[in-house]
């Protein structure tokens, strides 16, 4: 008996010791396949979508044996927002014993648990590194990247002394949308200026306005729907400041070819409208969300459709948005995932569709961050099939013979102190001073709170945001005692009750119409 006793402890030292070398192999096996895939999807140019045939016969299984890995956020940035709007702005918040970890669900709360147990820090520090080195499968033309700034005027403020769930636990039973919360937790953005990270890789766009099959045409819109959720896993922390009722934005892009505006047509609900255009394609949506806040993560449910014009072949896509979760709200290991499926239609043509499913992450499964696409045709063959992560790579093919279709742009250097920011994100606040004349004052990067806390001016940041709020509430006292509903500048509603432009903004940017018309004080 004493024998057996002291050869308990023993066994269990080796079969540690078996479980950390398989673990080292296959953290060794995951980098070479990394190596591998980035070796080979290095192409001149945008690839054809390959001709599948027999390869939609195929397993498109991935390997089983990779561990779930979650992002981690820089800073403990994220909270419940001071108006009812994008991210984390909770519109269905429920504080009360009824909202508690009993309530749930079975997928969540062994998720949210994954990373308080496991110990994948390594693994995800390598992953994270190999994205950084990773170069874009598509390339920009035009305007050098040099020409643009490359990091922020202040790195991100310290938010480790801010305790967000003293913040809830002193407004249990309240409205969190009118609890003010420190500047801190926000980034140096807005939701306007959010929606137009969506266009990041809209050379996708331009390449489906190049392709005469519409059945690659789709395979094409579908990697720019997903695209449009990679600037998130590194954004886990952070939340973008709300845009006040009338705010507005643009971005002209000459190097990808697009214009971009957008405004905040609505306050109660929140809706956010953008427009773009080039001369490829014409992009539009307004969104709004809800949101759920379940104790340990938060659930972002977006309403709304995104559109997609290409005049050249006369196709109009729309799609879906899926939900947005972050998980560990609480903690400082903050992570995001998207679940759900996306089923991108073309109103003009209904020879194909395509349906894309953003899975959702299980306890040591295999697929954190995972999609999984379908094109099929009128009769509801399987044409396409794509596969891939959704902050990373889209591939179209089989498992053994696989075409890449889209790769995330790398990070910028340090980009865990500026808050997570992309390359693309870092330049849509800079305001040179060509482009300030050029601006109607109602513009977000005019906005004093947002600019101070760019420039890592805390204290007038908090003080400038506590006075734009007071004057949004001021305005809308005096709608409402003279009975007067707001009327947004350059949108207007449809008969669907969607947003879409009138076509005046960018008119009157040409004729340098801005300076002729009386603009709301807004900040």
């Amino acid at each position: 008996m004493e024998q057996d006793a002291s050869s308990s402890p023993s066994a269990q030292v080796i079969g540690l010791k078996h479980a950390l070398s398989s673990a080292l192999a296959q953290n060794a096996e995951l980098k070479d396949r990394l190596r591998r895939i980035h070796t080979e999807s290095l192409l001149p140019d945008l690839p054809a979508v390959p001709k599948l045939g027999d390869n939609l016969a195929e397993d498109n299984s991935r390997d089983e044996n990779r561990a779930l890995v979650h992002q981690l956020s820089n800073e403990s940035r994220l909270s419940i927002t001071d108006s009812l709007s994008e991210f984390f702005d909770a519109q269905e918040v429920l504080l009360s014993p009824s909202s508690s970890e009993n309530e749930i669900s079975d997928d969540d709360s062994y998720v949210s648990d994954i990373s308080d147990n496991l110990s994948l820090d390594n693994l995800s520090n390598d992953l994270d590194n190999e994205r950084q080195t990773l170069g874009p499968v598509l390339e920009s033309s035009g305007e050098a990247r040099s020409k643009r700034r490359t990091c922020l005027p202040a790195p991100g403020p310290n938010t480790s002394n801010i305790s967000l769930w003293n913040i809830l636990r002193n407004n249990i039973g309240k409205d969190l949308s009118k609890v003010a919360m420190p500047v801190e937790l926000n980034e140096p953005l807005n939701t306007l200026q959010r929606l137009c990270e969506e266009l990041e890789y809209s050379e996708l766009l331009d390449k489906a306005a190049q392709i005469p099959s519409p059945l690659e045409r789709m395979v094409y819109m579908a990697a720019f729907a997903i695209s449009a959720y990679a600037s998130s896993y590194f954004r886990a922390g952070s939340k973008p400041f709300n845009p006040v009722l009338g705010e507005t934005y643009e971005c002209i892009r000459e190097d990808k070819g697009f214009r971009f505006f957008a405004e905040q047509v609505s306050h109660h609900p929140p809706i956010s409208a953008c427009h773009a255009e080039s001369g490829n394609f014409v992009f539009w949506q307004d969104v709004r969300w809800k949101n759920k806040f379940w104790g340990k993560s938060m659930e972002i449910v977006p309403i709304g459709t995104t559109h997609v014009t290409l005049p050249a072949f006369g196709d109009h896509f729309e799609w879906n948005k899926v939900t947005s979760c972050i998980h560990n709200i609480l903690s400082g290991q903050r992570w995001i995932e998207h679940y759900g499926e996306i089923v991108i239609k073309n109103l003009s043509d209904d020879s194909c569709h395509c349906k894309v499913n953003f899975i959702k992450a299980k306890y040591w499964s295999t697929n954190a961050h995972e999609i999984e696409g379908t094109v099929l045709d009128r009769s509801g063959k399987a044409v396409h099939r794509l596969f891939g992560k959704w902050h990373e790579s889209i591939y179209c093919g089989g498992s053994s013979s696989s075409t890449c279709i889209w790769r995330a742009n790398p990070m910028p250097k340090g980009c865990e102190q500026y808050y997570g920011f992309t390359q693309f994100a870092l330049e849509l606040n800079e305001m040179d001073s060509l482009s300030k004349s050029l601006l109607p004052p109602t513009d977000t990067r005019f906005r004093p709170d947002q600019r101070f806390l760019e420039e890592g001016n805390i204290e007038e940041a908090e003080i400038q945001k506590q006075r734009i709020e007071q004057l949004q509430r001021e305005r809308r006292r005096v709608l409402e005692e003279n009975s007067v509903e707001h009327q947004p500048r350059f949108f207007r509603k449809s008969s669907d009750d969607s947003w879409v432009s009138n076509g005046t903004y960018l008119e009157l940017r040409k004729d340098l119409g801005f300076s002729k018309l009386d603009h709301p004080v807004l900040w």
